[in-house]
């Protein structure tokens, strides 16, 4: 009567709906006795609601009324048949997904202590007596807990002996799946109390899965504090080899100066030496934060810091970030030389960039002063200074103290030579 119509289909059991009502078809881990009855039900073009029992006066009275009558020993017989035929077929599909036969699952329930505690109050009455470990987990759940065949059945799924568990698992985990994965594949299955928490420590203590693990997410950059002022922390590193040269790098963090070195070797004896050279100008800084090449991790490097009293820095391996001072410098250094290339020397193309980079306003600099002004206090002197007038005449064209004569006014005029050192006289030209 209904097959070829469409009609609505009402359940006061919610969870049919995800099941029965899904646009995207049957779960993939739904059970197979459920996923039995989706595929029958899908010649029939149907939608199904949910509607509560107290509205659901149809359906309800009859089901009550049907088991308040007495019903004829050959149909309970038939229905017990059904049943029970049932309820194996439900055992035989959750055995058929695990690594174990069903045989083996039976005798380990039979030799597991706490199962067959769980059989036995299964098949009696629950303890009045509060219970304890996993008694209490299976006691929580057993609506849902029911013997067969010397197995226990949690609702589609068997529960599994601990003697069997480490097995089941490394079945489960045999593609490697995610935790998420791997948990619903086995709540497809098997369950016992401390299923979810076992899967978790498989996942994590696999070393297959380790070694194959995406890095971890990557946490806030933290910044370096900035320093007190001037020539307090350096941060240093090489660059190269550009045009068949090494540099080494050195610039201040809080006015941004910059020091270039062309390098004949990148030893340690030559780095100390140039480092020697520049403290001799600037004085020794503070603190000396460097990568993990070899010249910074000698020791005669590390006698060299602490003779001077710096305490060096050292960038972890493979995160030269950590000295991102040195490493923004030596990008635009590289740059300059490129694009300089054919303007002179390696000599003259560094000094005309280091010029150029020192007396330009840098917006990383406290005030957005140059640093050339943020580390000597003072604008220094370049050839854009001579586009301006001289600051000497402008002083004097400007200098209120100084007389304005006419011709005629008389004077006095100082004398160099003779006795009288101011001798009287009179303007009678003005040059």
């Amino acid at each position: 009567m209904i097959f070829g119509r469409q009609f609505t289909l009402l359940t006061d059991h919610k969870p049919l709906l995800a099941i029965f009502g899904s646009k995207k078809g049957i779960p993939a881990y739904t059970a197979n006795r459920l996923q039995r009855w989706g595929t029958t039900l899908l010649g029939y073009d149907f939608k199904i609601k949910y509607q509560p029992t107290t509205d659901f006066g149809q359906a309800d009275a009859l089901s009550r009324l049907i088991g308040s009558q007495v019903k004829q020993k050959e149909d309970t017989l038939v229905a017990a048949i059904e049943t029970e035929t049932e309820v194996h077929r439900v055992l035989e599909d959750a055995v058929d997904g695990l690594p174990v036969t069903f045989k083996a699952i039976k005798e380990a329930t039979v030799n597991d202590k706490t199962l067959r505690e769980v059989s036995d109050y299964l098949l009696t009455k629950w303890p009045n007596n509060r219970l304890d470990g996993e008694l209490l987990q299976y006691f929580r759940r057993r609506d849902s807990l029911m013997v067969v065949d010397s197995c226990i059945m949690f609702g589609d799924r068997i529960v599994v002996p601990k003697s069997l568990r480490h097995k089941i698992l490394k079945q489960f985990h045999s593609g490697h799946p995610g935790i998420s994965k791997m948990k619903s594949l086995a709540r497809s299955y098997a369950y016992w109390p401390s299923m979810d928490k076992d899967i978790e420590n498989k996942c994590r203590n696999c070393s297959s899965c380790i070694q194959a693990a995406k890095n971890p997410s990557k946490c806030e950059p933290q910044c370096w504090p900035m320093p007190a002022g001037p020539w307090v922390r350096l941060h240093a590193d090489f660059a190269g080899p550009i045009q068949g040269k090494m540099f080494l790098i050195i610039v201040d963090a809080f006015t941004k100066w910059p020091e270039v070195y062309i390098m004949p070797n990148c030893t340690t004896s030559e780095t100390i030496r140039k480092l020697s050279t520049l403290f001799s100008s600037f004085g020794v800084p503070e603190t000396l934060v460097t990568d993990n090449g070899s010249q910074f991790a000698a020791e005669s490097f590390k006698h060299f810091c602490r003779t001077n009293g710096i305490n060096h820095l050292r960038s972890p391996p493979y995160h030269p970030q950590s000295n991102g001072q040195a490493e923004r410098f030596v990008d635009t250094f590289k740059r300059a030389l490129l694009k300089g290339g054919g303007e002179g020397t390696t000599e003259q193309v560094i000094t005309k960039f280091l010029t150029s980079y020192r007396s330009t306003p840098n917006p990383n600099v406290q005030d957005g002063k140059s640093p050339a002004e943020a580390m000597f206090g003072r604008r220094i002197r370049t050839v854009f200074d001579a586009m301006l007038p001289s600051k000497r005449v402008n002083e004097r064209s400007h200098d209120p103290s100084i007389r304005n004569f006419s011709i005629g006014d008389k004077v006095y005029i100082k004398s160099y030579v003779g006795k009288n050192r101011w001798e009287p006289g009179a303007v009678v030209q003005k040059l």
